[in-house]
């Protein structure tokens, strides 16, 4: 998974990178910056953790997310559009906080005329697209037509529409086949989206009032909405995670932000996490809500895929409450699964598989 983050300048965009990849990119405002940051990040699970735990395995795999981080400006360049049309989703920081000493390029903090500005780029993007490629399809017209041609004409002469209207793309319901036709352009308005508020320390206390509004303002279903206080984490990453522990509970805040995003871009994206596990590695991997056990097997290996013959499933809970294979066969709950099954968020599973 790969995700673009971008914001205007000075809104925390890149100590947020920082954060979530443990880099030391440059911070602050510079209209020279063109190369974007690029960083991963491991995906924190709790479950992977105590299986590791039961197992003492040789190694502990996580999943992993890539960040972009492009330049923060107004007006993006074609340089920051190329970098972002290959993610899988977007990440905005938009700025909630105050400060003499770091004025808002834009005099005044009001968080969703930045999400405004940054969206109507996204849009502008996708519509120049669209235009270029309905003047070539047009020329093409005075030979041969395919039908194939005339369905790709009509699919984005009404997404241009929409466009036009500032909509984006990614509130348009598509058919299967209207999504393989628009594929390749990677629109950018398309993309799941991530709004994440950068508060300030005295901010805390009404995040979620804030998020909420936020949230039903854009009332999108392929936008969600979170928060941050980038001073706040910064502090954390220089604690012992035991101290970090009781400052977070002392100010009431039950999970990291940078947990909480990554939970959110999963979420948003619609994917889950099953695990493999043995003695010599316990590991994450992660599908799309609704993968078939073969599919599953492919993320794995593309052998496993091509030779599924079944799928040993246990569920993560049925395992750490037994402890053991043996006890979860004893009861029933280690089953074996076909091509048909759906893999759920939590299973383990032993592959078998012939080639």
């Amino acid at each position: 998974m790969e995700i673009g983050i971008f914001g205007l300048p000075l809104s925390g965009k890149t100590t947020l990178f920082n954060l979530l990849t443990s880099s030391h990119a440059e911070t602050g405002y510079s209209s020279s910056k063109k190369k974007a940051n690029v960083g991963m990040s491991r995906v924190p699970d709790p479950r992977l953790d105590r299986l590791s735990e039961i197992w003492s395995p040789k190694k502990t795999t996580y999943t992993t997310v890539r960040y972009v981080d492009v330049a923060g400006e107004k007006g993006l360049s074609p340089e920051i559009l190329a970098a972002l049309k290959t993610t899988d989703e977007l990440l905005i920081v938009v700025r909630d906080f105050k400060s003499d000493a770091v004025p808002h390029p834009e005099d005044t903090i009001n968080p969703l005329r930045d999400v405004e500005i940054l969206s109507s780029e996204l849009l502008l993007s996708d519509l120049i697209i669209i235009e270029a490629r309905l003047e070539r399809i047009v020329k093409s017209m005075k030979g041969k037509v395919t039908d194939e041609v005339i369905r790709e004409k009509e699919l984005l002469e009404k997404l241009k529409a929409l466009l036009e209207e500032e909509k984006p793309l990614r509130d348009v319901e598509l058919t299967e086949d209207e999504k393989r036709t628009i594929k390749g352009f990677q629109f950018l308005t398309q993309k799941p989206l991530i709004i994440a508020l950068n508060l300030g320390e005295n901010e805390i206390s009404s995040a979620d009032a804030k998020v909420a509004e936020l949230a039903k303002k854009i009332a999108s279903p392929g936008v969600a909405v979170t928060h941050l206080c980038a001073t706040i984490e910064q502090e954390i990453t220089e604690l012992s995670p035991e101290d970090a522990k009781v400052f977070l509970g002392d100010l009431g805040i039950t999970e990291s932000a940078t947990d909480r995003i990554i939970r959110t871009s999963y979420g948003l994206l619609g994917l889950i996490s099953f695990f493999t596990m043995g003695e010599d590695e316990c590991r994450a991997w992660t599908v799309r809500k609704g993968a078939k056990a073969p599919q599953a097997a492919g993320v794995i290996h593309s052998d496993l895929e091509r030779g599924f013959i079944r799928a040993e499933v246990v569920s993560y809970d049925d395992f750490v409450r037994e402890g053991s294979y043996a006890h979860c066969r004893e009861k029933g709950l280690l089953r074996v699964e076909g091509k048909d099954y759906v893999v759920k968020d939590g299973d383990i599973l032993n592959i078998r598989f012939s080639v």
